[in-house]
């Protein structure tokens, strides 16, 4: 299979060429977010070379759909076909096809399935129908799903417990690129030669969204490009944010609330405090909504300390949906250069909470730069409000956003900091740091040694406060594969 063309996806090109090497009819499932570049990677893989290629059209009736379907088939096999009925009929034709060619490897490839699953289709039924009655028993037959809806595919086709309940042979999720590939897609895809300080921005924007990235200009400076992307009349990426909860979820509202709800405070918030927020009662559906967030890369689902099930915290990680809700929503149809025009001080406040995401989407990095990638490490966050013990001795409000709990009785307490040079520990900041360190220990009576650590852009500057740093982890590392 021809793979120059692809970056990254190493492990994902692995898999997809495993399957191929089978003998056994074998149906692969691949999810992941809009945009990330699932029919990118099957179509570079396969060459575009297909013996079947169908994609469901957005918001398009049943009919519209079946007659797409049958106009495909019609290309592919040179045959007159009658434009099926329903599923059932367009399944049955699917595999007269496929059976009348004479090859060692046929590759099928059904792209945005959940836009096929109209409402009263039946196409869940028809599909299971057509795989486990014909299709996996025909060897040789490799047939590719795709979906963007997440949700729909984790509970319609893998985890469905009806007739495809198993039937899955392989899932891939396909995640958004990290700052390494991102760096990669730049240079090679788009010849972009900007230093990483800038790829971080941009990453701290964009995310690792592939379709995002391709927009960029080379001719342009980084800030022209942001402000013609999402601030010009006509902006390609003015409008992102609403298609892609509408595109992702049938009832998008409550989607559009729980991430803003969230968004408005850094450290996330408990189920309980979305529901005060919201107003909602509704707790089953809720737990649904956020299970869905979670599942298509929006929101993060993380623990305090010490604390169960009933402590979890839900945290907005998708950079794009921050920096929309942050800068774009408040700013829409005013200066078409906000972002060259923007005060340094309003940026590094959205930039010091975006570079904790980027750190937080990058946590293998930073236990590499450390060492431990073979240690059992759990990531929680802690934090205390400021209170007087018994004894009269008062301990400060302390909010830490990333503890590494190894295995090995280490607590690497991280310190995300954003920085335009190398950061420098003050005698304040020191304080700060002796007092968060000793109020942990003192509430969690923990018995584990802790280390505090950097995360920054271009590393620490020596002095004589530095010393309370254990080690530092900078923006370059942050970079490695």
């Amino acid at each position: 299979m021809a793979k120059g063309n692809i970056i990254g996806r190493e492990y994902e090109q692995h898999v997809l060429q495993n399957i191929c090497e089978e003998k056994e009819a074998r149906l692969v499932a691949i999810y992941g977010r809009r945009r990330v570049g699932k029919t990118y990677l099957v179509k570079q893989f396969f060459n575009e070379e297909f013996d079947f290629f169908f994609t469901g059209s957005y918001e398009a009736p049943m009919k519209a759909q079946l007659a797409l379907f049958c106009e495909t088939l019609r290309e592919y096999s040179g045959r007159t076909w009658s434009i099926p009925k329903d599923w059932f009929e367009a399944f049955h034709q699917l595999r007269d096809y496929l059976s009348s060619i004479e090859k060692e490897r046929i590759i099928v490839f059904l792209d945005e399935l959940p836009w096929m699953d109209t409402p009263k289709s039946k196409f869940i039924s028809a599909f299971g129908y057509f795989w486990n009655s014909w299709a996996s028993s025909r060897n040789g037959l490799t047939m590719i799903i795709c979906g963007s809806a997440t949700s729909w595919m984790l509970d319609r086709i893998i985890g469905d417990p009806g007739g495809l309940y198993g039937r899955v042979s392989r899932t891939i999720y396909l995640a958004p690129f990290n700052l390494h590939e991102v760096e990669q897609f730049l240079t090679q895809r788009k010849c972009i030669i900007w230093n990483r300080y800038q790829i971080l921005e941009l990453y701290m924007i964009m995310g690792g969204i592939p379709y995002y990235l391709e927009m960029l200009e080379k001719s342009l400076p980084f800030n022209k490009n942001i402000d013609n992307l999402f601030y010009r009349k006509g902006a390609p990426l003015r409008t992102e944010y609403d298609f892609l909860f509408r595109s992702l979820f049938k009832s998008s509202n409550i989607y559009h609330q729980v991430v803003e709800a969230v968004a408005k405070k850094n450290k996330g918030l408990t189920l309980k405090e979305i529901k005060e927020s919201l107003g909602y009662s509704n707790s089953g559906k809720l737990t649904e909504v956020l299970n869905n967030l979670i599942k298509c890369d929006f929101l993060r689902k993380y623990y305090a300390y010490g604390k169960k099930e009933r402590g979890a915290i839900f945290q907005l990680t998708d950079p794009f949906s921050l920096y929309h809700i942050k800068y774009l929503a408040p700013h829409s149809g005013q200066d078409e250069h906000f972002w060259s025009n923007i005060k340094e001080s309003a940026r590094n406040t959205w930039a010091g909470y975006a570079f904790e995401q980027v750190c937080l989407h990058h946590i293998d990095q930073i236990r590499s730069k450390l060492s431990i990638k073979g240690v059992l490490t759990n990531t929680c966050s802690w934090s205390s409000p400021k209170q007087v013990d018994n004894d009269g001795t008062e301990w400060p409000g302390v909010q830490i956003d990333l503890l590494l709990c190894r295995g090995d009785h280490i607590i690497d307490m991280c310190e995300m900091k954003y920085s335009q040079d190398f950061f420098t520990i003050s005698s304040e900041y020191e304080q700060i740091l002796r007092e968060r360190q000793s109020t942990f220990v003192h509430f969690t009576k923990t018995k584990d040694a802790i280390h505090t650590i950097l995360v920054t852009t271009y590393g620490l500057k020596q002095n004589k406060y530095s010393g309370c740093i254990y080690a530092t982890v900078t923006m370059d590392d942050l970079f490695t594969p």
